[in-house]
C-alpha cells in the first residue's frame, strides 16, 4: 500500500475510452506509474460528456481498476479537459515599479502576472491555464526572473488557454459524483506534450499532436514554453463514421476494418485487393474493396492534418518548430500515419514515447496513455510546488462558487 499523499492521478475521460493512471512521487520528486485502470466509453461524443449516468459508471469501472492495481484508495484527480469550445491565445501584462529604489519585487511578479490574466473573456467562458512565456524589463525581452533587476516597468506575456464555463463543469461534475475530488482541471493537449516532450525537444520548438476518438488536440512549444495550442472536433470516430457511410456497412463493422486493414495510405498492394465480410451466423455477407477503404481513410486522416497547417500558418508557427512532430493518442496507431503527417507538415514525424517516468511498461509504450500520464506529470509539478496535500484550486472555487 502506497503513502495516500504521495499518490497522483490522472484521470481522462475520453470518447472512446475513460482511462485513469495512478503515479507514485518519491521524495526526490521521481514519478513512477503504480496503477492503470481504463474502460470503454460510452456516454461522451467530441471529447464532451454527453450522456452523465453513463459517464459516471464508466469512469467508476476506470477509477476501481486502477485502484486494484495500484492497490490505494483514489480520492481526488487531475482531470483532463477538451472539446471543440477550448481556445487558447497570447497575452501581456504590464506593471509600474514604483518602489524608490527601481527594484522589482516578487510581490511586482505576482502583480504582472494577474494583470496578464486579467482578461474581456465572455462571461460564460473560464480560464483553465495561464501559462508563463517571458519576461520584459523596460523593453527588455527573454527575461526568466526579473526579481532584483532594476526598471520601471515590467511586463510578461503568457498563453491563456480557456473553455466554456458549463461545458467544463460537466466533466467536474460527473467526477465529484462519485465523491472524488478535482485536484485540478488540465487541458488534455498541454497533458500530451508533458508525457512526450524534454526540455531539449521544448526549446528547439515542437508540435505534439494528440489524435483521440472524438477530438485532435495540439500544442506548439518553442523557446521553452507554449506558443499555440488548438483543438477540432474530428477524431478516429469520424474515420469509422466515413467508413460506414462509404462501405455501406454497420458502424461497428467499420470500426473493427478500420483496426484490421485500415491504412493511413493507398499504396500499390491493397490495389484490386477485396475483403469478404462474412455475417454472424457464417454467410458471405458482401465484399469491400480495400483500396476504396483506405482511400476513405487517407482523405480524412489528410484533412486533419491539412486544418492543424493552415492554422500553424495562419499564426506563422512553422518556422518554431525545429524538433519536428510528435504523434499520440489512438490515431497514432494507424499504419502509415506519420507518414501523411510528414507529406502534409513537411517536418519529420514520429510517434512520441513518454519520458521521465518509470513504472508501468504496458502504459508508457502505448501512444493512447499518453495524456493520462501527462496529466499525472502536471500534477507531480504541482505537488513539488505546494507542500503537502493540494486543496481545490481557484479557479475551481470560482466555478462552484464557494
Amino acid at each position: 500500500m502506497f503513502d495516500s499523499s504521495s499518490i497522483i492521478v490522472g484521470l481522462e475521460v475520453g470518447t472512446s475510452k475513460v482511462c485513469a493512471v495512478v503515479g507514485e512521487m518519491n521524495a526526490d520528486g521521481a514519478l513512477n506509474i503504480v496503477g492503470l485502470g481504463q474502460a470503454r466509453s460510452r456516454g461522451v461524443r467530441k471529447g464532451e460528456i454527453c450522456d452523465a449516468p453513463k459517464a459516471e459508471e464508466d469512469i467508476r469501472n476506470a477509477i476501481v481498476e486502477a485502484e486494484n492495481m495500484a492497490d490505494v484508495e483514489i480520492r481526488s484527480v487531475y482531470l483532463g479537459v477538451t472539446g471543440g469550445h477550448i481556445r487558447g491565445f497570447n497575452n501581456r501584462g504590464v506593471h509600474p515599479i514604483v518602489s524608490a529604489d527601481r527594484e522589482i519585487s516578487e510581490d511586482d511578479v505576482q502583480d504582472v502576472i494577474k494583470n496578464a490574466k486579467t482578461i474581456n473573456l465572455p462571461a460564460q467562458n473560464h480560464v483553465i491555464h495561464a501559462i508563463r512565456q517571458h519576461f520584459l524589463v523596460d523593453g527588455q525581452d527573454g527575461i526568466t526572473n526579473p526579481v532584483g533587476m532594476l526598471g520601471s516597468r515590467v511586463e510578461v506575456d503568457v498563453h491563456v488557454v480557456h473553455g466554456n464555463l458549463n461545458r467544463l463543469q460537466n466533466a467536474i461534475r460527473s467526477v465529484k459524483g462519485l465523491q472524488i475530488e478535482v485536484d485540478e482541471i488540465v487541458f488534455t493537449g498541454l497533458a500530451s506534450s508533458l508525457a512526450l516532450l524534454t526540455n531539449e525537444q521544448k526549446e528547439l520548438g515542437a508540435l505534439v499532436i494528440d489524435m483521440g476518438g472524438g477530438t485532435t488536440e495540439y500544442v506548439v512549444y518553442a523557446d521553452g514554453v507554449i506558443k499555440h495550442v488548438g483543438v477540432l472536433a474530428v477524431g478516429g470516430d469520424h474515420v469509422s463514421n466515413d467508413l460506414a457511410y462509404g462501405l455501406k456497412v454497420p458502424l461497428g463493422r467499420a470500426e473493427q476494418l478500420k483496426i484490421e486493414h485500415g491504412s493511413a495510405v493507398v499504396d500499390e498492394e491493397c490495389k484490386g485487393q477485396n475483403l469478404s465480410l462474412t455475417s454472424e451466423v457464417g454467410l458471405p455477407l458482401k465484399t469491400v474493396n480495400l483500396e476504396n477503404l483506405r482511400r476513405i481513410m487517407a482523405l480524412r486522416i489528410e484533412e486533419i492534418f491539412q486544418l492543424i497547417a493552415q492554422d500553424l500558418e495562419q499564426f506563422e508557427l512553422f518556422d518554431y518548430i525545429r524538433a519536428g512532430v510528435f504523434l499520440c493518442g489512438g490515431g497514432a496507431r494507424i499504419p502509415n500515419i506519420a507518414r501523411v503527417a510528414e507529406n502534409v507538415l513537411g517536418m519529420p514525424v514520429s510517434i512520441g514515447r513518454t519520458n521521465s517516468i518509470s513504472g508501468l511498461k504496458s502504459a508508457l509504450d502505448q501512444p493512447e496513455f499518453a495524456a493520462a500520464i501527462g496529466l499525472v506529470k502536471f500534477g507531480s509539478f504541482q505537488q513539488r510546488k505546494r507542500p503537502g496535500r493540494i486543496g481545490l484550486t481557484d479557479g475551481l472555487r470560482r466555478i462552484f462558487g464557494r
